[in-house]
């Protein structure tokens, strides 16, 4: 069976997204890998064995183009709404909460949020699929 262990994605400036997804999600480097072109930056937290590895080009000065292909990661909670608060109170701009309820009865809530290179994450209330 496969084991599912990292998504990748590619990133501006090392400092300023480590610094983007400790301050949110509490994810720390594990791991950094210095190659002459290149550096790899895995970061991860207790709460998965997931990690989300950071490559950062070096002598990239352009942002890069997301694309139409691109979805969002995700991440879940115990509390969606004071991490909603947190966030908005330091900055990060989080876009509104929803309560996702097609059928008349609420099955998630979430919000999104942008990284510094404009990766999109949600950010999801544990419970019911989400544990």
């Amino acid at each position: 069976m496969a084991k599912y262990v990292h998504s990748m994605i590619r990133v501006l400036d090392e400092a300023r997204s480590v610094d983007f997804y400790d301050r949110c999600f509490g994810l720390k480097v594990a791991e950094r890998l210095d190659f002459p072109d290149f550096t790899l930056v895995y970061l991860a937290n207790g709460e998965s064995e997931t990690e989300l590895e950071l490559t950062v080009n070096k002598g990239r000065t352009e942002p890069y183009a997301l694309g139409d292909g691109y979805g969002h990661i995700a991440f879940t909670v115990d509390d969606v709404d004071a991490l909603h608060a947190r966030l908005e109170s330091e900055g990060f701009a989080p876009r509104k909460l929803v309560d996702f309820a097609p059928g008349g009865e609420v099955i998630a809530r979430f919000f999104f949020i942008a990284d510094p290179d404009g990766y999109q994450i949600e950010v999801i209330q544990r419970g019911g699929r989400y544990k």
